[in-house]
C-alpha cells in the first residue's frame, strides 16, 4: 500500500508499507528497523521471537514519549519484562501489527509527537 503525506517538512515519515517492507520517505527496508522523525536506523533484532530487554535500551537514547512496536504480520505482545527500560523510563509502549504501527506513526508524526516507530517483520 503506498501512502502520501500532505505535507511532511524534513520529518521521516512512512511512505509505502508491505507484509516484509517499508519505505521511509521512498527508502526500502526489508530488515528490523527505527523510525524517528529525525533518524532512521537499523535494529538489530532477528524476529519478535528474538527480542529482549536490552533491545529496548537503544530506543531509550532517542527520548521518545512512546514506542510504537511493530510485530510484524499480526500483533503480538512482548513479556512486560522485555520492555520494562521503557516503562522505568516514563516511555509509553504500543503494540500493534506492522501495518497499524506505520500508520499510527504517521499520524503521531504529523501531530508534531516525539515517537519511535520500532519494527520487526518476523
Amino acid at each position: 500500500m503506498k501512502l502520501h503525506a500532505a505535507a511532511r517538512g524534513s520529518y521521516n515519515v512512512i511512505t509505502a508499507y508491505g507484509d516484509d517492507y517499508v519505505a521511509v520517505n521512498g527508502e526500502r527496508h526489508q530488515a528490523s528497523v527505527v523510525v524517528t522523525p529525525e533518524r532512521v536506523f537499523s535494529w538489530p533484532v532477528a524476529s519478535f521471537d528474538a527480542l529482549i530487554a536490552k533491545d529496548f535500551e537503544a530506543l531509550k537514547a532517542e527520548k521518545p514519549e512512546i514506542v510504537i512496536l511493530g510485530t510484524g504480520p499480526r500483533q503480538r505482545f512482548p513479556h512486560p519484562s522485555i520492555t520494562a527500560p521503557l516503562t522505568a523510563a516514563g516511555i509509553g509502549v504500543e503494540v500493534m501489527d506492522l501495518k497499524a504501527a506505520c500508520r499510527t506513526y504517521n499520524i503521531l508524526v504529523a501531530e508534531a509527537r516525539k515517537v519511535a516507530l520500532a519494527l520487526v517483520f518476523r
